[in-house]
């Protein structure tokens, strides 16, 4: 690995994205994420590795300029807040079509609207299901430190590549605004043309005399075909599923009762357990990592050694919804959360928790 440095969740997104050898970045300004390009335009990455680094006139062009970068077959990548992201859903869901890689960043803000400046989580919805049109998945990698932002930058662009789909990493404004310690990855070159040629495979634009040019469209005038496509979709989505799920327990070999939270928030429900465990309360944690693909599994499987679980979340319950489709009725599953930007304590948690199952 490479250096260790105090850095902020923002800056450690644009100084991973020129050490794994990123091709470009096209954004736009926006609280609670703007570091993430003040980085980039400050450490002038086109001057050591000819990265390119464009603010665009609007969240729109940033996504159709990434979509271009991709069709080339360049690792690329943008950066938004809530309502940039919700600009950015046309480009998102053409990217998806055209199985596209790409890595997105949305440092989630309160809503709806434009909302507060303040942290949420709150975009689950639009990152999970899908918040254009059609039916299509991103990889969505929820990242609960500064490290893991940086990881994740990482495992991102690899899975983009390895599935043609457009990966995002959905963390909450209070890990990109935070500092802590994170190990840096070292420099790794950015791809040559032949690489670029070898990784793309038969599915990129070119030019070059040995190979065939190709057209890149989401575009299909005719039903049966559109249906053969998105079968094939269907399959690749599950292939996710299947391979591709990430999550992490915390105290749930003996746990009675089972929180259920990513982000920010598994934190502070990290906490909550130490201290209800200190009581003789015996509680667990399950954090999700990849948001899709979902831990269903995982989840189902403590069904029938758990009392209830309880899921905690800056919004008004939106993973909430996966975790009782994972339960199926099987157990409790109860909801506390906090809107409009307002962060949770643990003491907050552990009255919620007591007071939800009458403990």
């Amino acid at each position: 690995m490479g250096d260790i440095k105090l850095m902020k969740g923002n800056e450690v997104i644009a100084e991973t994205a020129i050490r794994c050898g990123c091709d470009g970045y096209f954004g736009y300004p926006i609280t609670p994420q703007s570091e993430i390009m003040e980085t980039l335009m400050l450490r002038r990455p086109w001057e050591e590795t000819g990265m390119v680094v464009l603010q665009a006139e609007s969240e729109i062009a940033a996504i159709n300029m990434v979509y271009g970068g991709a069709c080339c077959g360049k690792k690329v990548m943008t950066s938004s807040s809530s309502p940039g992201m919700s600009l950015k859903q046309e480009g998102i869901t053409y990217m998806a079509g055209a199985e596209l890689p790409c890595l997105i960043v949305d440092v989630m803000r309160g809503g709806p609207g434009l909302g507060t400046i303040q942290p949420s989580q709150s975009d689950y919805f639009q990152a999970t299901k899908g918040g254009g049109h059609g039916d299509y998945h991103l990889i969505v990698l929820a990242p609960a430190s500064v490290q893991e932002m940086s990881d994740f930058v990482v495992l991102g662009f690899e899975l983009a590549f390895k599935y043609q789909n457009p990966a995002i990493i959905l963390v909450d404004g209070a890990i990109g605004q935070m500092m802590e310690k994170v190990e840096l990855p070292d420099y790794t070159p950015r791809w040559s043309e032949q690489e670029i040629e070898e990784i793309s495979g038969d599915w990129a634009l070119t030019g070059k005399k040995n190979r065939k040019q190709h057209i890149i469209t989401s575009l299909e005038y005719s039903a049966p075909p559109q249906e053969i496509f998105n079968h094939k979709l269907q399959r690749k989505y599950k292939e996710m599923r299947e391979q591709e799920v990430r999550f992490e327990t915390i105290h749930c070999e003996d746990a009675d009762y089972i929180f259920v939270a990513y982000g920010s928030v598994a934190r502070i429900c990290q906490k909550a357990t130490e201290l209800l465990r200190e009581k003789g309360i015996k509680v667990g944690l399950l954090r999700p990592i990849t948001l899709y693909p979902f831990p269903t599994q995982a989840i189902s499987d403590l069904c029938s050694k758990t009392k209830g679980f309880l899921t905690v979340e800056m919004s008004a319950g939106q993973m909430l919804e996966d975790v009782q489709l994972a339960v199926e009725g099987r157990t409790k599953v109860e909801f506390y959360g906090r809107m409009g930007g307002v962060i949770p304590t643990p003491e907050d948690v552990i009255e919620a928790f007591e007071k939800i199952f009458s403990i």
